[in-house]
């Protein structure tokens, strides 16, 4: 990718440019985490070490990489350990992310030195809250908290992700008011992410805009991102939404693979990173990726999720 002119002109003030550069640059979290936990054939540790390790070398903020959750409910994550030890995350300017459903996973999360930031779904959904991590949303924000705390004295930072926050198949209540309540609920020191999750690819660009422009403004001093699925039909559109509401932390996944497999429903695929890729490239917003690695790691992905 081309790089982009970082000279200042003449009379420039070096914070202004530089504020100006990080609120105009993309944040770009990849997540094969989420492309491989519900793959349907067993991916064998060794390939997963050589796919991040590629992915490691692209220059992503972000890399959600495993999640430290029971076997039993993802077999796909049973080697995150194992995984996690080969990771070369030392010689990577990327952040290691991890998901958890509880404190268990939470403390062995937070035990691992190359781990930055924590992940929990916290969904606006009761059921799926149920399905996903076996509790009520009132225990959940309970143990939310417990578990921040938790990340605070180990170094970490929370990511928590509201699930189903454009709506849910499963009829329970929706409202955007609801989703803005769970999400000031949610805060505590020690989270400094929210990000709306469209889990199963119901929000319209409308919403997306809307909503992530009321949460910005409801938390003005929590980063939001968005964790948007999209056929290829109404992509941009959604991005763009965000993106304009000021959001500028993007979850995708190469080629498009993934989804959470507690949902039980027919999913939209994640956000395609190559198209984010190719919108932020548009702005001048693209951060920096090495385009070897990116290639390298297109090849794994594309031997990984073999559909033949």
């Amino acid at each position: 990718m081309r790089q982009r002119d970082t000279r200042l002109q003449d009379g420039e003030c070096v914070i202004c440019v530089l504020i100006h550069r990080m609120d105009r640059t993309a944040q770009i979290i990849e997540c094969p985490r989420d492309a491989m936990q519900g793959w349907p054939e067993h991916i064998p540790a060794a390939l997963k070490v050589e796919y991040l390790n590629a992915l490691l070398r692209v220059g992503f903020h972000t890399l959600d990489f495993g999640s430290f959750v029971s076997p039993k409910a993802v077999p796909q994550m049973a080697d995150t350990r194992e995984v996690l030890a080969e990771l070369r995350w030392q010689e990577s300017p990327t952040a290691l992310l991890a998901i958890v459903a509880n404190m268990r996973g939470v403390q062995d999360a937070a035990s691992f030195t190359g781990i930055r930031y924590i992940g929990y779904p916290m969904s606006v959904s009761g059921t799926f809250q149920l399905r996903n991590t076996n509790s009520t949303v009132a225990a959940s924000l309970a143990g939310l908290h417990a578990m921040t705390e938790h990340c605070l004295a180990s170094g970490k930072e929370m990511v928590v992700y509201l699930s189903m926050a454009f709506g849910n198949p499963y009829g329970d209540e929706y409202t955007e008011d609801g989703v803005l309540r769970i999400a000031e609920e949610c805060l505590r020191p020690g989270i400094g992410v929210i990000s709306l999750a469209d889990t199963v690819g119901l929000a319209t660009p409308e919403q997306v805009g809307r909503l992530t422009a009321r949460l910005k403004d409801v938390l003005p001093d929590t980063a939001i991102g968005v964790h948007l699925h999209s056929s290829p039909a109404r992509w941009r559109e959604k991005v763009s939404a965000a993106w304009e509401a000021g959001c500028r932390r993007f979850d995708g996944a190469l080629m498009g693979i993934g989804g959470c497999p507690m949902a039980g429903d027919e999913l939209v695929g994640n956000m395609n990173t190559e198209w984010l890729m190719e919108f932020f490239s548009e702005r001048k917003a693209l951060p920096p990726l090495d385009e070897a690695a990116l290639h390298e790691s297109l090849l794994l992905a594309s031997r990984i999720f073999d559909h033949t």
